[in-house]
């Protein structure tokens, strides 16, 4: 799947032809500009009455030279400049105080759309995050929510004022000399017809360079973040040819963008500067001819030459409407997306004030307690409905207080089993149950409270290590962060600089991989949780330094359920008993001996041996 066909997939059955129409897709930012509308409508006064200023002008120039031109009276003209003074002041003034008015608003709207858009992403499914690209996600919320902002502050504005001012002007003109105004009008309708095409095709073309940047942002990103592995493997040249590919086909669609407006720029200038043209050889002669005053032809061209911007900015105007109203779509793209479901009872819980605290089970220690796997399937939401599934028919159940261990070959669907447990991603068939209590029942944030988990991959952030080893447990008293640098053996941080208050770097670089995986460890545990699932936590690690964090994380799993994937015997050992899962479902349970007797699967696995000897999946066990 290409980077660009994301946004597809969350929006079946649409088609390029389908999208909605540039003023639909901007009518969408409404409630963003509804709460500043009147500081707005007032800017957009304020430029209306400017504007008219404008064309003020040419009627006070018409009075001066059929009045004190004319007449030969030096007062009158010197009258008449003043007043052309005090017409172009007041019209800057007025200018001034719309970019004024609409300033501070305008950016509070892009702010109030980039935390949306921030928030919303936090509460999409995983599942989103794996088939979007993240320069994609980022282009959406800095360069669109630019284009919109500047949208806002002028062609929004400008179409209505430069509409307003060609329709003033020409009812000035026509109230001139009517005939002179027909010639002017009469480009009008092929002017309308050009602009018409130019649209549909800019639009087109300026999607294609919205998504281009976000494909190139993307490239960016990822050359960043793995900086260290292009140039471990001296990929810098190959890397580079990528991101010139990116920019040369960037370039193209710019280049594309660049004559279309260039093509209906020409058009919007040379076709009313032959009407005017026209207007003055056909005002000349009525003069001549005595059926014209020389003012009322100099106010009806000066006229016609103040609504030339107005007209020849409709491209401008336009080009910029049209990249709007794809930055919107892009927006929505994402903000169109639905979020996690909540779970049946949250409304309830929060009306309850409980925040779903009361929908736990009030027997853990029964039948149902601990942590069980109920007919469990799962695949990937953009699979074939015919696809063999990751996970068919898992059964399992994990008694309270218990260390269950996870073991099966690379691809066997170990980390996806792990990853439905907090719900980052949804069983397709089955359930899953916390002390009898179905996890689709449970408002997220208290299954994200009772289940900490640990992946094989650590992700630090740009904090402390303070910060990010409590990031689960924010409301932990003061001995959580050691406690839990402790049963993580995480000793080296007395060594950093500032100790628990360094900053760890962007993706915590500046460790080791060990060092990341002991502070991932220390988080899952910071906030003493009731259900811990760890993914692999100990790859990383030398021996020794696994064995100290294991016979410390000992004290930990006693407290707790937990559910661990395995990949070596040390790490088995820490469990009660181990599941094997091979092809998508249970083979085997029992303790580590068990399966090494029972499971030649389970003791090719232990032993690393290089060929397994074949046997017959068992019957899922509880």
């Amino acid at each position: 799947m290409t980077e660009t066909d994301a946004p597809a997939k969350d929006r079946p059955g649409e088609s390029p032809g389908e999208r909605s129409s540039s003023v639909r897709s901007l009518l969408r930012l409404w409630p963003y500009v509804r709460p500043v509308r009147r500081r707005l409508v007032t800017a957009a006064v304020v430029a209306i009455v400017a504007s008219c200023l404008g064309l003020v002008m040419p009627l006070v120039l018409k009075w001066m030279v059929d009045g004190p031109v004319k007449d030969r009276d030096p007062g009158g003209v010197w009258l008449g400049a003043l007043a052309l003074l005090a017409l172009g002041v007041a019209e800057a003034l007025l200018f001034g105080l719309r970019r004024w008015l609409v300033a501070r608003p305008l950016a509070g709207v892009e702010a109030a759309m980039r935390a949306d858009l921030y928030r919303h992403l936090q509460r999409l499914p995983v599942a989103f995050h794996d088939r979007w690209p993240s320069g994609q996600l980022l282009s959406r919320g800095t360069t669109d929510l630019m284009l919109l902002r500047m949208f806002l502050a002028f062609p929004l504005t400008f179409l209505l004022v430069n509409g307003a001012t060609i329709l003033i002007g020409f009812v000035i003109l026509m109230l001139q000399d009517w005939s002179l105004g027909l010639v002017l009008l009469m480009p009008v309708v092929p002017l309308m017809i050009v602009c018409s095409l130019f649209e549909t095709r800019y639009s087109l073309v300026a999607r294609k360079a919205q998504d281009q940047v976000g494909d190139l942002t993307t490239v960016v990103e990822e050359s960043v973040l793995g900086i260290r592995i292009i140039k471990g493997f001296g990929r810098h040249r190959s890397q580079a040819l990528a991101f010139r590919e990116l920019t040369r086909r960037l370039r193209t669609t710019e280049l594309g963008k660049a004559r279309l407006l260039a093509g209906i720029w020409a058009v919007i200038m040379t076709v009313p500067e032959l009407a005017i043209g026209a207007a003055l050889v056909l005002g000349t002669v009525q003069v001549a001819d005595g059926g014209l005053s020389a003012g009322t032809l100099v106010a009806f061209l000066s006229t016609a030459l103040a609504l030339r911007w107005p007209v020849e900015s409709i491209g401008f105007l336009l080009a910029m409407s049209q990249e709007s109203a794809t930055a919107t779509d892009r927006y929505f793209e994402v903000m169109d997306v639905r979020e996690e479901a909540e779970a049946e009872g949250t409304t309830r819980d929060r009306e309850a004030g409980s925040d779903g605290a009361g929908a736990e089970a009030t027997d853990p220690e029964g039948a149902g307690g601990g942590l069980r796997f109920e007919g469990v399937a799962f695949r990937y939401p953009d699979a074939a409905a015919d696809s063999v599934p990751v996970l068919d028919r898992i059964d399992l159940h994990i008694r309270h207080g218990e260390t269950m261990a996870l073991v099966g070959a690379t691809g066997s669907g170990k980390t996806t089993l792990t990853a439905l447990v907090p719900r980052l991603h949804e069983a397709t068939a089955g359930r899953i149950t916390l002390d009898g209590q179905d996890i689709t029942e449970l408002p997220r944030r208290r299954l994200r409270e009772l289940v900490s988990v640990a992946f094989e991959e650590p992700t630090l952030f740009s904090a402390t290590v303070g910060e990010n080893v409590l990031m689960g447990a924010a409301d932990a008293g003061e001995d959580a962060l050691p406690r839990a640098l402790e049963v993580a053996q995480a000793d080296f941080v007395e060594a950093l600089p500032h100790g628990t208050e360094t900053e760890v770097g962007e993706q915590g670089h500046s460790l080791s991989g060990g060092q990341r995986q002991r502070l991932a460890l220390a988080r899952a545990v910071a906030g003493r949780p009731r259900f811990l699932v760890l993914d692999d936590p100990l790859s990383a690690l030398d021996v020794h330094t696994e064995a100290r964090v294991e016979a410390a994380l000992r004290r930990v799993l006693r407290g707790t359920t937990a559910l661990v994937v395995a990949h070596r015997p040390s790490t088995v050992l820490l469990a009660d008993r181990v599941a094997l899962i091979s092809g998508g479902r249970i083979a085997a349970v029992g303790t580590h001996q068990e399966l090494l007797r029972g499971s030649t699967e389970y003791a090719w696995l232990m032993s690393g041996a290089s060929e397994p000897v074949p046997e017959p999946v068992e019957e899922s066990v509880r």
